[in-house]
């Protein structure tokens, strides 16, 4: 959430209409009783809480042997001194029933919550996943649900008891005494509470400038600790630690001043509490000295003024955490808000591959609609045929796979499977359709089982152990120390590249789909390993509809058909030795690789002779 959205009148209304749901849902009636219990408790808690000074008063008007009626008189010093022990018990346990009941109620909305904005997360498009910062968006949601459950817990039984409770004490205050005394009362209570909001709103910029650069010291770190190699690769690490240090001590001037305006403002909240407590007992003290009141009652009206006393310096902190809470929640809500860019159409049905036949008909697409990437793609993967597409960078290559893989919709033309266009059909069944075996393999820090059964994970233990040796892993896994329980580490990082792109290959084999795409799936490899990766792509391929792309040619040489773009449109097509022979683009790209492959085996050559 930007800090203009932050600051737009009304938005805490709107993000508290927004959390109400979750603590009267509906069809939910358990919730709902269980709040109605809750706030039951709270108001026995706090009328028995209100009658506690009327019983220190009675105590203490029997011991000093003041006149009086009543029962609570009659009864004896000892007698009310016990009653008032009583009370102050009940009004405890009230209490604690209060947050017993409600505890399941606060948790279940941040579970609710938390799935929410985590499902909602994967829904939005990759465009917005590549724009945000995963440091910065996992801050978000964290001090977001945070925020939930303070405010759940506190607006609800903090400032509505309190407001209760003040009411409750100025009525008293007004009957039982004088309505001056009420007056004194409510101006302390204006007087308090004006002052604290208005210098809590002020607080609140600050604090959003220290949350802003808690973001930033976060993603920054997050960020480095995710490119550890590429640091020690440039001897970066000092580097990185001045420019973690540079967002920290932003971070810690917002702080600083954070901390300052927070004990000029309980400085002030003191003054007024005070000033007001010490008018109503000099207000009393004389009602003393001229016989209209007992000691009792001079003990009552201080029982209530500091009964009053500490709730309202509890608002204050409530109001502060309140005010950041409805920041916090704001800036989550607005994740939330947060449309994506690829959906379902309504009833969308559910794709139903016969075949596998692709067809890319007109397609046009760009990230940006001034600059298009793809400009009237044309071409058809017949079922069960293996088609590549080449190009220089910046052709398009990666795109078409993007595109089919529906990470975007096409801006003009279609995609079709088996004749059904893919903004027609639901995602899921889209995803279920196709594997993917990406240039990198990313692998969850998870074991070597947990990565390959995500393909399937319904699968049987055999099934997995099939796909791995279908993978031609299975053999490496097992010599393992602790074989298939195996951890692979962060982003796979324990396992080299060839291992990972294997386990990413029994992934997608277990997956087992009628439609394969092979994204560059081998040139981040050394030779020998794509040679041998090769084999298994190929085995995987059969009797499916694949499209490969490819940065090196040698790997597709027996594609059905080759796809030659540059600047987004199809130069060339044929298979293989059709283009070798027309002497075009796709001809000069293999002589070129080729001219390279034969100097880099004459340079291996040589440094054999030496040695």
């Amino acid at each position: 959430m930007t800090d203009h959205a932050a600051r737009k009148p009304g938005s805490g209304i709107r993000t508290i209409r927004r959390v109400a749901p979750y603590l009267w849902p509906e069809g939910q009636g358990w919730v709902k009783r269980r709040v109605v219990l809750a706030l039951l408790a709270l108001v026995l808690g706090k009328v028995i809480a209100i009658l506690i000074p009327f019983l220190f008063k009675a105590a203490v008007d029997s011991l000093a042997g003041e006149t009086g009626e009543g029962a609570l008189l009659a009864i004896g010093a000892v007698g009310v001194t016990v009653a008032y022990g009583v009370a102050r018990l009940s009004s405890v346990g009230f209490g604690e029933l209060r947050d017993a009941l409600f505890v399941r109620v606060g948790q279940r909305a941040l579970r609710q919550l938390a799935l929410e904005t985590f499902s909602h997360i994967h829904a939005l498009s990759l465009r917005y996943h590549i724009t945000r910062k995963t440091g910065g968006l996992s801050r978000i949601i964290e001090r977001g649900v945070k925020g939930v459950d303070f405010l759940l817990r506190f607006m609800l039984f903090s400032v509505g008891p309190l407001i209760l409770e003040l009411t409750m004490v100025a009525i008293i205050f007004a009957v039982v005494f004088d309505v001056w005394y009420m007056a004194v009362v409510l101006v302390t209570i204006w007087a308090y509470v004006t002052f604290t909001f208005r210098v809590t709103e002020w607080r609140v910029k600050l604090r959003r400038q220290m949350n802003d650069q808690d973001t930033d010291a976060n993603q920054k770190a997050i960020d480095s600790l995710l490119n550890y190699e590429t640091v020690k690769y440039f001897g970066a690490e000092r580097r990185e630690a001045q420019r973690y240090d540079a967002a920290m001590q932003g971070y810690e001037e917002a702080a600083v001043k954070t901390g300052q305006s927070l004990a000029a403002l309980n400085f002030g909240q003191s003054v007024i509490i005070t000033t007001g407590l010490v008018i109503v007992m000099v207000m009393a003290a004389v009602g003393v000295q001229r016989g209209a009141l007992t000691v009792g009652d001079f003990v009552m009206v201080n029982a209530y003024m500091m009964q009053i006393t500490m709730p309202l310096g509890f608002l204050g902190t409530v109001y502060r955490e309140i005010r950041q809470a409805l920041v916090d929640m704001g800036e989550m809500f607005d994740l939330l808000a947060q449309p994506a860019e690829v959906v379902d159409r309504p009833g969308a049905p559910p794709l139903r591959v016969t075949g596998g036949t692709l067809e890319f008909d007109r397609v046009e697409f760009g990230y940006d609609a001034a600059r298009p990437i793809l400009k009237g793609i044309s071409f058809t993967v017949p079922a069960g045929q293996t088609v590549a597409i080449v190009g220089p960078s910046g052709s398009g290559k990666s795109t078409i796979g993007r595109l089919l893989f529906r990470f975007y919709d096409v801006t003009g033309g279609a995609i079709r499977i088996d004749g059904q266009d893919l903004r027609e059909v639901t995602q899921q069944s889209l995803h279920d359709a196709i594997g993917v075996v990406p240039q990198d393999t990313v692998l969850f820090n998870d074991t070597v089982y947990y990565n390959i059964a995500y393909g399937r994970p319904d699968a049987s233990r055999a099934e997995v152990e099939a796909a791995a040796r279908a993978a031609k892993i299975h053999d490496f896994i097992v010599s393992l120390p602790e074989g298939y329980e195996t951890r692979v580490g962060e982003r796979g990082l324990k396992l080299s590249g060839g291992e990972k792109q294997r386990v990413g290959i029994a992934r997608t084999l277990l997956k087992n789909p009628p439609i394969l795409l092979l994204d560059e799936a081998t040139s981040a490899l050394d030779t020998q390993t794509e040679r041998d990766i090769q084999d298994s792509l190929r085995a995987m391929g059969r009797g499916r509809t694949v499209i490969t792309i490819a940065h090196r040619l040698s790997t597709i040489a027996d594609a059905d058909m080759i796809v030659v773009l540059e600047a987004g449109r199809i130069v060339e097509r044929g298979r293989h030795e059709q283009l070798l022979a027309a002497g075009g683009r796709y001809a000069a790209m293999w002589a070129r690789q080729s001219a390279e492959g034969e100097e880099a085996d004459a340079g291996t050559a040589d440094g054999s002779e030496a040695a």
